[in-house]
C-alpha cells in the first residue's frame, strides 16, 4: 500500500471536526508524522517547503534574501548552484547561510553590488534517505531606469483633429505602471474620448480648445523600488475652429484590418482597440463563431479594452472590435491564440513503503505545445543515476517492486515546453515500523442518544496496521453489521442508544508487532422544549409574557437565550426574562416580531419560537401638547451659612414629560430686580441643594422644561439674608504704570457687591521697589479702582499688590505683580553712526546702542531722520521735508530705501521710549552715487518740411548724474504700422534742439530720445511726426484740372448724355419700351456706352494704354483699395485729399473718377485718393 498511515473518513459529521485538524497537522505536508514526541525514531528523506519565487526580482538597495527550507528525519544539509556549477558560500565573506536552514543572505547594504550576484540559483537538501531540489530561481535586481533627455516640440492642432501622446517609458524591471497626470500631480481627466492606451500612450479621438495644456506629463512607477519617473511635459494648443469637419471613425491602435495576440491559459487575455473620429466613436467587441465568456469577461477604458480572466485554450479565435459613429463603421479581427505552460493533471505523491512491497509514482503534465516529461533522483537526471533494480521507468510513471530499505529516495519530475516548467520532489521512504496509536488514551466521548458516536483512532506502521475494535474487556471485534469502520481506524456508531455506553478497545497489529489504546463512551438525554412560547397578540401600551420550560440531561447544564427576529433582544428595560418567562412591558410597534427561545448545553441544542403581533389600542382624545405649568409652592429648608435647600411641586407637565428645572436667583441687596442663572436639575427631582455666597439677600424662583418649550417662572421664594464674611476673592487686573516721570498708577477692576461678602468693602494697596531692600508701602482706599503713588525714581520696576478686605476681614493674601514708574526722554543720543552707500538708491545705515540706563523707560526702538540737503549737480542748497524711518527694538543698524542718486543727504539717530525721542546723534551726511537719469522732460517736432525735421526738448526733471549726452533713434512707420530700419545718432549733452535732414517726404517717423550720464542711459520719451507733402506735384494737379479742353470735353460729354436722356423720354411717352442696355450692349455704340463702375471711365473711349496708370499703383482696384509704393504721397492720408484741395471743381470731377472712401493700405504699399490727372488717364 502506498500510504500507511489512512486518514480519509466516510460521512463525516461536524463532530469529528476537531480529530481531522488534529490529524492533518500530523500528517498534511509528508504523510509522515514528524511529531517528535510520538515518532521521534522515524527518519524520512527531506522535502523543500518553502522557496523564492523561480522569476525572483530584488530591490538593489537591501540585502538579498534566497529562502530554501526542508524539513526531513535526521534534519537536512544545504548546499546551491548557481549558474549550473557549485556555489562556495564559504569564499564570499558577503555570503551567510542562515542556521538550520538553507536560505541564502547576501549582504550587500555593506558593501557589494547587486548585479554581481545576477544569476540562476538552485538549492539541495540533502539527508541519509535522499536529495530533494528546488527550482531554479533567476535573480535578477529591479531596475528603474530615467528617461532618456529628449526635445519636445510644442504640439498645436485644429479643433477636432486626432492625437497620440506617445509615452515610450524606458525599460525597467519590473515593467513600469503608467500613468498621466500634470504639475500640480492630478490625473488627466479620461473619458470615451480621450483614454491612456496599453503601451501607456495617450489617445485623442479629437481635441477640444479645453484639452490646451502645457503640463501632459507621463509618470512611470516602478513598485519594486517604490520610485517614479517622469516625462518632459508635452505643451498641446488646440486651436478653435468655427466648424469642425466630421468624419467617420479609424482605428489608431492597432493599425490594419487584422492583428494577432497570443496569451498563456490562466492569465489575464487584454484586446485593445481605440479609434479616432468626429463625433467621439463607441467601441463595441463580439467573437466571431461563439460567445463571450460569461463572469470571466470585463470591459475596461470606456469598453476599449476586452479583459478576459482565467483564459484558457476554449478562448482561442477571432475577436472583432467595431468602431461606430453617426457616419460610419470600421472593423477590426484579433485572432486570439491560447498557449499553455505546463501544468499538473496528476503531481507526483510522497510514497511510504515497508519492505517488499509495490508502488508507483506518476508524473502527468499537460500544456501547449505538449511538455516533455523528465525524471531525476537525489536532484540528478535518472539516466546517469545508479541503478535501482526494484524501479523501472514507463514514460511518466516509475514502477517500484519489492523494494528495500536501499530503494528510499527523492525523485524529481520535470515538465517543460517552450513557456516553462514545472518541477515536483516525491519521495520514496522504506520503512519497517511496528504499529502505533496516535489518539490520546482514555479519551471521553459524550454523545446524545440517537445520534451517531464516532471514536477515533489514528495510527501508524509499516507495513500498514490492521484496525479491531473491541467493546469491554470481553467479546470478539466489533463488526460492520452494526459499526462502521474507516480506513483511518475511527469506529462510528451510527445511532448510539442508551446501551453504547462503555468501554472501547481498538487493537492496530502488523507482522512487526501490535498496539492498543482504550477509549470511553457516554449517552446523553437529549434537550427538549416541553412548553413552548405561544402566538400572540396585544395593544400598544399593554404587556406580554412568553413561556419556554425546558427538559434536559441531569448531568448537562443548559442556558437559555431569547431572540427576536434571530437578533439579540433590544437593550431596553422594557424586556426582562427570568428562569421560564419573557417579559415585554409598554409593547411599542416595533416590539413586534418572532421570538426565540433557545436552550443550549454543551452537546446540543433546543428552540422554540412565537410570533407577537402588535395593535392599536381603542382611539382616545388626542392629547394637548404644551410647555409645563409653572412649579409652585417654593420652600425653603436646611438654611445654613453657605448653603439651603430649595423643594418645590411641579405643575402639570401638558402631555411632555418634564426634562430638567432652573432655578434662578435674585440679590436684593446689590442688584434688585435682576434675576441670574443658580442651577438646574433633572426633571424627575423637585429639591436641590444650592451653594450660597456670604451677605446677599437672596429669592429663587424655579421654571420647568420639556420638549416643547420652558414654563413661565414661578412665583419667588421668601427672602433668605446670607452672614456676612469676609471676602473670598481679590480684585483681577491689576497693573502698574506711570504717566509721569515720577508717579505709579496702580489700577485693578474692583469687586461686585456680590463679591463683597459684606459690608465696608475697601482695597489694600501696598508697594516695593523690585529691586531694592525697603519695606512695602501700604494705603487703604474705598470706591475707587486707581492709586496714584508720587515720588517715585524715573523707571524703576515695583511690586504691587491690591487686597480686598471688609467689616468682618481680609481677603486672602494676592499675589504680587510687577510694574513700572513712568518714563522719561531717552538721555543719550546713538554714537558712532556711520553710512554705509550700498548703491545709488539704497545706503545702510550702523550705529551703537545706548546704555539701558539712559532709556530710562521701554526700548521701543531706534528712529533714523534723513533729507536730501544738497544737489551734486546744481550745488544749490534746498532744504527738503525730512523722512523718518523707525526700527523696532534693539536694532543697530537699518537701510534708507529710495535715495535720489547723485545726491548729498543727511541723517541722525534718535532712540525711541514710551515717552518719546532722545536726543538726535550728529549730523552725518553721505552721497549717492550717479544713477540713470529720468526721460527727457518733453519732446516735440517743429518745422516740418519735405525732408528735414526739427526735434526740440527739455533735459530730463531728474538728471541723476552730469549728463553726457543724448541718444536719439528713429525710423519709419508705412500705412499698416509697420516699423522700418532703426537709426541711431549721439547728440551733445549741452543740445536740446536738433534737425534732421534727407528724410523721405510725406513719411511719418516715430522717434525715441534718451538722455546718458556715465552709469547708463535713462527712460525714453517718444514722437511721431510726418514730413510734408510735395508741393510741385499738388500744383500739377491743379493746373491740369483747370484747363479749357478739359472742361469742354466733360461739357460734350454731359451734352451727349442729355441727348440720350431726351430721345428716350420721347420713345417712352409715345408708348414704345427702348431697352436701352439691350440696344447699348447689341450695338456697342461708343457714344452712348455707360460709365465702368470699376474704374470711372467710358466703356470704348480708351485705348490699350488708357489703362496705363501714371505711376505704379495710381489705378483704383475693383476692391475698391488704393495702393501706393513708399515712395508715393498721399493727401489723404493726412487730412488734405483732392475734395478738400479743388473744391467745386473736384467735386464735379469726382463723379466721373470713381472717386472711392479712403480704405486701410495693404502691404508696404500707400493709399492714393483718384485725382483730376488720374481721370484725365482715362480719356487720353
Amino acid at each position: 500500500m502506498p500510504l500507511h498511515m489512512m486518514l480519509k473518513k466516510k460521512h463525516l459529521s461536524a463532530g469529528r471536526v476537531p480529530l481531522i485538524l488534529f490529524l492533518c497537522q500530523l500528517i498534511s505536508a509528508l504523510d509522515v508524522p514528524l511529531d517528535s514526541k510520538l515518532l521521534d525514531d522515524l527518519v524520512q528523506p527531506p522535502t523543500i517547503t518553502q522557496q523564492s519565487p523561480k522569476d525572483y526580482i530584488i530591490d538593489p538597495r537591501e540585502n538579498i534574501v534566497i529562502q530554501c527550507e526542508a524539513k526531513g528525519k535526521p534534519p537536512p544539509s544545504f548546499s546551491w548552484t548557481r549558474n549550473g556549477t557549485h556555489f562556495d558560500i564559504d569564499k564570499d565573506p558577503l555570503v551567510t547561510m542562515k542556521p538550520g536552514s538553507g536560505t541564502l543572505v547576501i549582504n550587500i547594504m555593506s558593501e557589494g553590488k547587486a548585479e554581481t550576484y545576477e544569476g540562476v540559483y538552485q538549492c539541495t537538501a540533502r539527508n541519509e534517505r535522499g536529495a530533494a531540489i528546488s527550482n531554479n530561481i533567476v535573480v535578477r535586481p529591479s531596475r528603474s531606469p530615467l528617461w532618456t533627455k529628449e526635445r519636445l516640440e510644442p504640439i498645436v492642432l485644429r479643433n477636432g483633429q486626432s492625437l497620440v501622446l506617445p509615452c515610450r517609458p524606458p525599460i525597467g524591471l519590473p515593467p513600469a505602471i503608467i500613468f498621466w497626470m500634470d504639475n500640480s500631480f492630478q490625473r488627466l481627466p479620461q473619458s470615451e474620448r480621450v483614454s491612456q492606451g496599453l503601451n501607456g500612450d495617450l489617445y485623442f479621438s479629437n481635441v477640444l480648445p479645453e484639452d490646451t495644456r502645457e503640463d501632459y506629463i507621463c509618470y512611470a512607477r516602478f513598485n519594486h523600488t517604490q520610485t517614479i519617473q517622469q516625462k518632459q511635459p508635452i505643451s498641446l494648443k488646440v486651436i478653435s475652429a468655427k466648424s469642425s469637419k466630421e468624419r467617420p471613425p479609424t482605428f489608431l491602435t492597432p493599425e490594419g484590418n487584422e492583428s494577432h495576440k497570443e496569451e498563456l491559459r490562466g492569465n489575464v487575455l487584454s484586446l485593445e482597440c481605440i479609434a479616432e473620429g468626429l463625433p467621439t466613436p463607441i467601441i463595441y467587441w463580439i467573437k466571431e463563431d461563439g460567445t463571450l465568456p460569461v463572469n470571466r469577461t470585463f470591459y475596461r477604458n470606456f469598453r476599449k479594452t476586452l479583459q478576459i480572466i482565467r483564459v484558457s485554450e476554449a478562448d482561442s479565435g477571432n475577436y472583432q472590435c467595431i468602431a461606430k459613429n453617426t457616419l460610419g463603421a470600421v472593423h477590426h479581427t484579433i485572432s486570439v491564440t491560447v498557449k499553455a505552460a505546463p501544468y499538473w493533471i496528476v503531481a507526483p505523491q510522497n510514497l511510504v513503503l515497508s519492505p517488499g512491497e509495490n508502488g508507483t509514482l506518476i508524473c502527468r503534465a499537460n500544456g501547449n505545445p505538449k511538455p516533455r516529461i523528465s525524471w531525476l533522483t537525489n536532484g540528478v537526471p535518472i539516466e546517469i543515476a545508479l541503478d535501482d533494480p526494484s524501479r523501472k521507468i514507463d514514460g511518466d510513471t516509475i514502477i517500484f517492486s519489492n523494494v528495500q530499505e536501499s530503494s528510499s529516495a527523492v525523485y524529481q519530475c520535470n515538465a517543460s515546453n517552450k513557456y516553462g516548467y514545472l518541477l515536483a520532489n516525491a519521495f520514496v521512504n522504506v520503512l519497517a515500523e511496528p504499529p502505533r496509536i496516535l489518539t490520546s488514551a482514555n479519551t471521553l466521548y459524550q454523545v446524545i442518544s440517537n445520534r451517531p458516536a464516532l471514536l477515533d483512532c489514528a495510527f501508524f506502521g509499516s507495513p500498514m496496521p490492521t484496525i479491531e475494535w473491541f467493546k469491554g474487556t470481553k467479546g470478539g471485534a466489533l463488526h460492520e453489521d452494526i459499526y462502521v469502520l474507516h480506513d483511518n481506524g475511527t469506529l462510528e456508531i451510527p445511532v448510539a442508544q442508551k446501551d453504547s455506553t462503555g468501554t472501547y478497545t481498538c487493537v492496530a497489529w502488523n507482522k512487526l508487532g501490535m498496539a492498543k489504546n482504550e477509549v470511553h463512551l457516554e449517552i446523553k438525554d437529549p434537550t427538549r422544549i416541553i412548553k413552548q412560547p405561544e402566538y400572540a397578540v396585544v395593544q400598544r401600551g399593554s404587556k406580554v409574557s412568553f413561556e419556554c420550560k425546558v427538559k434536559h440531561d441531569h448531568t448537562l447544564i443548559p442556558t437559555i437565550m431569547w431572540l427576536k427576529d434571530n437578533g439579540e433582544l433590544p437593550n431596553d428595560e422594557r424586556f426582562s426574562t427570568d428562569k421560564d418567562h419573557l417579559v415585554v412591558s409598554d409593547v411599542k410597534d416595533d416590539d413586534g416580531g418572532t421570538y426565540t427561545c433557545t436552550a443550549n448545553t454543551t452537546l446540543d441544542s433546543a428552540s422554540a419560537s412565537a410570533v407577537l403581533r402588535v395593535v392599536a389600542p381603542p382611539p382616545t382624545p388626542a392629547p394637548i401638547y404644551d410647555v409645563p405649568n409653572p412649579p409652585f409652592d417654593l420652600e425653603l429648608t436646611n438654611q445654613l451659612d453657605k448653603s439651603v435647600q430649595l423643594t418645590w411641586t411641579p405643575g402639570d407637565d401638558n402631555n411632555s414629560p418634564i426634562t430638567k428645572f432652573i432655578i434662578e436667583y435674585e440679590d436684593a441687596m446689590h442688584e434688585a430686580g435682576l434675576w441670574r442663572h443658580q442651577a438646574e436639575v433633572s426633571g424627575t427631582q423637585t429639591t436641590a441643594q444650592l451653594k450660597l455666597s456670604p451677605y446677599v439677600n437672596y429669592s429663587f424662583r424655579v421654571m420647568a422644561e420639556n420638549s416643547i418649550g420652558r414654563s413661565m417662572p414661578s412665583e419667588a421664594s421668601e427672602q433668605y439674608l446670607t452672614k456676612a464674611a469676609e471676602p473670598d476673592q481679590n480684585p483681577t487686573a491689576v497693573e502698574g504704570l506711570g504717566t509721569e516721570p515720577d508717579n505709579l498708577v496702580i489700577t485693578w477692576k474692583p469687586l461686585n457687591g456680590f463679591q463683597s461678602n459684606g459690608p465696608g468693602l475697601q482695597y489694600k494697596v501696598s508697594w516695593r521697589q523690585k529691586d531694592g531692600d525697603d519695606e512695602w508701602t501700604s494705603v487703604v482706599v474705598a470706591n475707587v479702582s486707581k492709586y496714584i503713588v508720587s515720588g517715585t525714581p524715573t523707571f524703576v520696576p515695583y511690586l504691587i499688590k491690591v487686597q480686598a478686605l471688609n467689616d468682618v476681614g481680609f481677603a486672602p493674601e494676592p499675589a504680587a505683580v510687577m510694574g513700572h514708574s513712568g518714563e522719561d526722554l531717552p538721555m543719550v543720543a546713538p554714537g558712532n553712526v556711520r553710512v554705509n552707500v550700498v548703491n545709488s538708491t539704497l545706503a545702510e545705515v550702523h550705529w551703537d546702542p545706548v546704555p539701558p540706563k539712559s532709556v530710562r523707560g521701554h526700548l521701543q526702538g531706534y528712529r533714523i531722520y534723513y533729507w536730501k540737503a544738497q544737489s551734486s549737480s546744481k550745488r544749490n542748497r534746498r532744504h527738503i521735508e525730512k523722512k523718518i524711518l523707525t526700527f523696532q527694538g534693539s536694532k543697530t543698524h537699518g537701510m534708507l530705501p529710495g535715495l535720489q542718486p547723485y545726491s548729498h543727504y543727511a541723517l541722525n539717530v534718535r532712540v525711541v521710549n514710551g515717552k518719546g525721542e532722545g536726543p538726535a546723534s550728529t549730523d552725518r551726511g553721505f552721497h549717492t552715487p550717479e544713477g540713470v537719469p529720468s526721460a527727457p522732460s518733453s519732446l516735440k517736432i517743429v518745422n516740418p518740411t519735405l525732408d528735414s525735421l526739427t526735434l526740440e526738448w527739455d533735459p530730463p526733471s531728474h538728471p541723476n548724474g552730469i549728463l553726457t549726452e543724448y541718444i536719439l533713434k528713429y525710423q519709419p512707420i508705412n500705412s499698416t504700422h509697420e516699423l522700418g530700419p532703426l537709426v541711431d545718432l549721439k547728440i551733445p549733452a549741452n543740445k536740446t534742439r536738433w534737425t534732421l535732414k534727407n528724410l523721405n517726404f510725406s513719411t511719418r517717423y516715430k522717434f525715441y530720445l534718451y538722455a546718458q550720464t556715465s552709469v547708463g542711459s535713462g527712460s525714453q520719451i517718444t514722437e511721431e511726426a510726418i514730413t510734408t507733402v510735395d508741393e510741385a506735384m499738388a500744383s500739377r494737379q491743379v493746373d491740369i484740372a483747370t484747363q479749357g479742353w478739359f472742361i469742354g470735353l466733360m461739357c460734350a460729354v454731359a451734352l451727349l448724355i442729355l441727348i440720350l436722356l431726351i430721345v428716350c423720354f420721347i420713345r417712352r411717352n409715345k408708348g414704345g419700351k427702348y431697352p436701352v442696355k439691350e440696344k447699348e450692349d447689341a450695338h456697342a455704340d461708343p457714344e452712348i456706352q455707360p460709365m465702368k463702375e470699376d474704374d470711372g471711365t467710358f466703356g470704348e473711349y480708351s485705348d490699350a494704354e488708357d489703362h496705363k496708370p501714371l505711376k505704379k499703383g495710381s489705378r483704383t482696384p475693383s476692391d475698391r483699395t488704393v495702393k501706393k509704393e513708399d515712395s508715393d504721397d498721399s493727401l489723404v492720408d493726412y487730412g488734405e485729399g483732392v475734395n478738400g484741395q479743388f473744391n467745386e471743381d473736384g467735386s464735379f470731377i469726382g463723379q466721373y473718377s470713381g472717386k472711392k472712401e479712403k480704405e486701410p493700405a495693404e502691404g508696404n504699399e500707400s493709399s492714393e485718393a483718384p485725382s483730376p490727372v488720374n481721370a484725365m488717364n482715362s480719356f487720353v
